[in-house]
């Protein structure tokens, strides 16, 4: 790999800022250039109108209008992108003829004569419908569709309802291919480096999802069950203020259409892995009832090695153990709700999911332990049982008023309860005398209540108030045992020493307040958070009671400026933001992963604070759209994870090897500075493609004061190739690579994947057959290398590698019932960065 000094990272970052800022000084000098006549001739008339979707009435935000003379040069006159509403205003516009030109991604450009007469003539254009794209091709029309990433003021909206590369999937996948998201092997989702994100699902926390205990609920929502992604990397005051990395909301599809509509899937994996849907939605009258089912059974098979080098206590011990692993889910997963339209300016949705998880995660593995008294070889088994019932219900209120547009109030109420337990097996079967099985016993209860209310109050056309409140309390108990194989036969006793008990509360209470203005060119939004945080908790035979308290303030403000040359504009905004730390991460009781390594909390942890600045650039050049975005992002206070070695347990259990433990602390700073690039081209009719990469600099303080600050450059590239090779059958070609990163105390070596899918519509669209391969040249693998010294200079070092079975192939088959349809064209997704990896 070739690392990309810093001072070279710098300078691209300097010419992407410089690129951007000329941009805006064309800007101001196109305008004072305009001769002293042509600016007397101004005055305060306008042109104003409100763009929608021609066939679903749905306003269309964010769309370029261009102003133009109508005469023989079309000279510019004026430019405005719409509001979230739809709505634009061309203003101190001079009496005279022109010509308005509207285009939209995925839409007919729009072109309209206009006149205005007198000096403060205006022109009420009213509702402009713009008509969806159809595209000749083989004597066979494609209807266009929705653009696959829609930008609003403060986030980027991904309709991944035609993404293939996830078809066989489930929400984990989805993200996999979603701008500035990663995925680690783990199931680990971060933004930009930072694994620290806040996971909403149709706009509400999914504490499973966030929680980390036990399951992971993102593998339970299968893929076809996802219309949208919405993305926010900087968010506003109107977001939690947890998730330093940013926000990142699952919304799943809810039909709209009369009657009975549906889809029912099969998909088959190689090696194993099967899973079916199916979901039914009827609605007449002022009743929508929906519900969806989706069964899972996978098998996952993986190896691993480690090398570790240890100087301890002046002995010097090495480990090399090789092992494989196989792992077993089932899952169930339900969605059932209706809505209910009280009149035309009030609904009511009620839903309730279900979803139950079992996995077996077994294997083998055989250590070889090297000291100054001789070499051990100790072989073992281990196996992880995972039960997790999760259950999540929710009742959302939303109100209108027909005569005042854009007011709107919606409140909500939600409850999760999570009944998870986890048992970890092992023991030796050969090399040591004692061959008695260990298990360690996890029982984790949790239930959360939250409530929700968001208010919405239009100050005229051009501004708005938002305000809302939030509150939301945890309670969560549970046990960690740990059992001993009696040596006189197959019962366990528990082990009172090492086993532990703990209760964990923790209660947030929010309220929020921003506003947005238009200024011709310019939209404002600044807005104020207030957060406060009560956390308690403890471990009866571990190290007691703990109780964290505070009360914070965050800002938030985003500035966009519309550019009159082409379609383009600029966005600067800032975020204050903080990251709680989690229960696993207080709670003080060691959680064996395997009989050399366990992970553990600390309750003297404090949070971390982050402040993020953006600054986003977006342009439309015939059929390409380039978006760059140069993005810092400076934590104090960082919450840094490390791995120690526990010399107690080394001597105690080690039998020869040594125990690691997996930590979190608070020491010094963090700071990331990157910048991002992505092109969408239509070349085409039957191709389009997307390219994007990112290039940035993390800088984290050292563990210890005998090392300097880690810094590295680092990047990702991402290419996707969509194509229509004949009517029915679409194609997309995707590759991901990741460069090497540096971590608090070690090394991600580099990874790159390429993957293919192709889908065929059949019997006139009712049906469609679906092939996907993951993987294709099964290079995917997770390479890390730790180093670490301590004060009383033992050294440790550690080489870990896992290859999972990433190389996977999916059949598939759908059926849509009623008016539903597979989409007839895919929109390649235009990239911010990180891609399948991340940046």
């Amino acid at each position: 790999m070739t690392s990309f000094p810093t001072t070279q990272a710098l300078r691209c970052l300097g010419l992407l800022a410089a690129s951007t800022l000329s941009l805006s000084a064309l800007d101001l000098q196109a305008q004072n250039a305009l001769p002293q006549s042509a600016a007397k001739s101004i005055a305060a008339g306008s042109i104003s109108g409100t763009l929608l979707d021609s066939k679903t009435g749905q306003p269309l935000s964010f769309a370029s209008v261009v102003l133009l003379r109508a005469n023989a040069d079309s000279s510019f006159v004026a430019g405005a992108q719409t509001a979230e509403n739809g709505a634009f205003e061309l203003t101190k516009v001079a009496a005279g003829q022109y010509l308005l030109r509207v285009t939209v991604l995925g839409y007919k450009p729009l072109r309209q004569a206009v006149t205005l007469s007198g000096a403060a003539g205006t022109a009420r254009l009213g509702a402009l419908r713009l008509t969806p794209t159809a595209t000749q091709l083989a004597g066979v029309t494609v209807q266009g569709e929705r653009a696959a990433v829609e930008e609003s003021l403060d986030k980027k909206v991904i309709n991944v309802e035609k993404d293939l590369s996830s078809v066989g999937g489930t929400a984990v996948n989805v993200l996999q291919n979603v701008p500035s998201v990663a995925v680690s092997p783990d199931g680990t989702v971060s933004m930009r480096g930072s694994s620290n994100i806040t996971i909403l699902i149709d706009g509400k926390p999914s504490q499973a999802a966030n929680s980390g205990a036990g399951g992971n609920r993102l593998e339970q929502i299968p893929a076809s069950a996802i219309e949208k992604v919405e993305v926010v990397t900087n968010p506003s005051a109107r977001y939690d203020a947890a998730g330093s990395g940013g926000v990142i909301n699952i919304i799943l599809k809810k039909q709209k259409k009369d009657g009975w509509n549906g889809q029912a899937t099969l998909n088959l994996g190689t090696r194993d892995k099967y899973n079916t849907s199916l979901s039914l939605n009827r609605r007449a009258g002022k009743m929508n009832w929906f519900g969806s089912y989706d069964f899972r059974d996978d098998r996952y098979r993986s190896r691993m090695n480690t090398q570790q080098t240890t100087l301890l206590e002046g002995r010097e011990l090495r480990l090399l153990q090789d092992g494989t692993n196989r792992r077993h889910n089932v899952s169930h997963s339900a969605r059932l709700g209706f809505d209910y339209t009280i009149s035309p300016e009030q609904s009511l949705t009620v839903t309730v999911e279900p979803n139950k998880n079992n996995g077996i995660n077994s294997g083998t593995q055989l250590a070889t332990l090297t000291a100054p008294d001789g070499t051990t070889r100790i072989g073992s088994t281990f196996q992880v049982r995972e039960n997790v019932m999760n259950t999540e219900g929710s009742v959302d209120y939303r109100r209108t008023w027909e005569a005042h547009k854009g007011r709107e109030w919606t409140t909500s109420v939600a409850y999760t309860n999570l009944d998870a337990n986890v048992v970890i097996g092992q023991r030796n079967t050969e090399g040591t005398t004692d061959l008695r099985e260990w298990k360690q016993d996890l029982h984790v209860d949790l239930n959360a209540a939250s409530y929700q209310t968001d208010y919405v109050h239009p100050l005229g056309e051009k501004s708005r108030l938002e305000t809302g409140l939030k509150g939301q309390l945890m309670l969560n108990d549970g046990t960690d045992d740990f059992l001993r194989q009696n040596a006189d036969g197959p019962n366990f006793e528990r082990q009172a020493d090492r086993s532990f008990a703990y209760n964990f509360r923790e209660y947030t209470q929010a309220g929020y307040a921003t506003a947005q203005h238009e200024l011709g060119k310019w939209r404002v939004q600044g807005g104020l958070r207030a957060e406060y945080t009560n956390t308690s908790g403890q471990v009866d035979g571990g190290t007691g009671k703990f109780k964290l308290s505070y009360l914070n303030l965050f800002p938030s403000a985003t500035v966009v400026k519309t550019l009159p040359t082409a379609d383009q504009r600029v966005q600067l905004s800032y975020s204050r933001r903080l990251n709680r730390p989690g229960f696993m991460q207080l709670l003080a009781f060691p959680l064996y992963q395997d009989q050399r390594s366990y992970r553990i909390g600390d309750p003297t942890l404090r949070p971390e604070y982050i402040n993020a600045f953006e600054l986003g650039h977006q342009v439309t050049v015939g059929k390409a759209t380039v978006s760059s975005t140069l993005f810092y992002r400076q934590t104090t206070n960082a919450i840094q994870r490390l791995v120690r070695v526990d010399t107690t347990a080394t001597r105690l259990y080690g039998n020869g090897a040594v125990v690691t433990a997996t930590y979190a602390d608070n020491f010094g700073q963090a700071t990331s500075l990157g910048a991002e690039v992505s092109l969408n081209q239509q070349l085409a009719n039957w191709w389009r493609v997307a390219a994007s990469g990112s290039l940035f600099q993390s800088s984290v303080t050292a563990a210890t004061g005998n090392e300097s600050s880690r810094t590295t450059v680092s990047g990702t590239a991402r290419l996707m190739n969509s194509f229509t090779p004949t009517p029915k059958l679409d194609v997309q070609l995707t590759g991901n690579y990741r460069a090497a990163a540096l971590t608090t105390q070690g090394r991600l070596a580099p990874v790159g994947s390429v993957d293919v899918a192709l889908r065929q519509r059949l019997f006139n669209d009712r049906a469609a057959l679906t092939l996907r391969v993951s993987d294709l040249f099964n290079t995917q693998r997770n390479l890390t290398n730790v180093y670490t010294t301590d004060a009383a200079g033992n050294n440790f070092q550690a080489r870990y590698y896992n290859k999972w079975e990433s190389r996977v192939g999916y059949l598939g088959f759908s059926w849509y019932l009623g008016s539903n349809k597979p989409p007839k064209k895919l929109d390649s997704q235009p990239q911010g960065g990180g891609g399948g990896f991340g940046g």
